[in-house]
């Protein structure tokens, strides 16, 4: 077993982490190993698993419960849809999840190619699959030991409600294998999120997980457990979280927005809120693809984010445009 032995600075003001959202996705396709491995050599500080279960109880690494957007799952076993027309990762046993190809997420209605300028599946020959929790944490504690860094990880529990309705433990299973893999506590690189606020309080109660835990915040109102998101985000709301997590992560327009093309960006009071009760703030998630709404450039939402709003760390599919922001702010605004 490797063990992660880097401490976790939690101290507002320290450089801000660059977390690579589903590994380098601006430039290969999402939370492939070789997404993973470029994102680490990119100089990312925390590279993010999102995870979900397999037939078989094996939590495999991908954005979604559905497994259709980003593979060929459609063509290799046709007949294995739901009644929704969606292929679910859980219908499927590791091996047949290791049969498909991945590509770049592709719309479920139509096919097309979410992020057009990105990585090309169908013009190239590459061959990417779904990766495993343990693959993944292999390969990360690998590359630590090969070059001398110490990246750490940053799990997302997708959907455990719903994991649990289809008679499967997403937290259960994927707690022991942090632990085994050295990361169990708040000196550990790793920062375990999810979405649900039930699962955050089993979380920290019933499965007595003492590493660090992020309360990932929807841009909505509503989450699909039920909890009002808007409420979390009040003094009041935060002041709750406070007694359960380390941090928040919200939708960058939780934080900052842009009223028209040429206006100064307007803040919320969210990270101040955050701060005072001791809560670090990472939102997600920068792309230079996809800005917020009359942001300027990519590196006017850098400037806004670190500068102005003074987060802790961001989600970003673009590690090194935001590594390089962070290393020069005054020649990029």
């Amino acid at each position: 077993m490797l063990v992660s032995t880097s401490v976790v600075s939690m101290t507002f003001g320290s450089q801000p982490l660059v977390i690579a959202h589903r590994g380098a996705s601006g430039y290969l396709p999402e939370h492939t190993l070789e997404a993973k491995a470029y994102a680490h050599a990119l100089g990312a500080d925390y590279l993010e698993q999102d995870l979900v279960l397999s037939k078989d109880g094996v939590p495999v690494v991908m954005h979604d419960i559905h497994i259709d957007t980003i593979s060929d799952v459609a063509l290799r076993f046709p007949d294995r849809k739901r009644f929704d027309g969606r292929y679910y990762a859980i219908d499927f046993t590791l091996a047949e999840l290791k049969q498909l190809r991945v590509h770049e997420r592709v719309n479920a209605k139509d096919g097309v190619q979410v992020f057009p300028k990105r990585y090309d599946s169908k013009a190239t020959p590459s061959v990417f699959r779904i990766s495993t929790l343990e693959e993944e944490l292999q390969l990360i504690q690998g590359l630590n030991r090969s070059t001398g860094r110490s990246v750490g990880i940053y799990p997302e529990l997708k959907q455990p409600k719903w994991h649990r309705e289809q008679d499967a433990d997403l937290s259960g299973v994927v707690l022991p294998i942090l632990r085994r893999y050295g990361y169990a506590t708040k000196d550990d690189r790793c920062y375990l999120q999810c979405f649900e606020l039930g699962e955050i309080r089993r979380l920290r109660g019933e499965l007595g997980w003492k590493g660090n835990l992020v309360m990932l915040i929807s841009a909505r109102a509503l989450e699909a457990d039920g909890v009002d998101h808007n409420a979390l985000c009040t003094p009041d709301g935060i002041k709750k979280l406070a007694g359960l997590v380390d941090g928040i992560g919200p939708p960058i327009g939780r934080i900052v927005t842009w009223p028209a093309a040429g206006k100064p960006p307007q803040f919320t009071k969210l990270v101040t809120l955050a701060h005072a009760a001791g809560l670090v703030v990472h939102p997600y998630t920068i792309r230079r693809d996809e800005l917020p709404k009359y942001c300027p450039s990519v590196d006017a939402l850098h400037a806004a984010l670190f500068s102005n709003a003074a987060i802790d760390g961001v989600f970003t599919d673009f590690a090194d445009l935001t590594l390089a922001w962070l290393r020069h702010p005054h020649a990029n605004r």
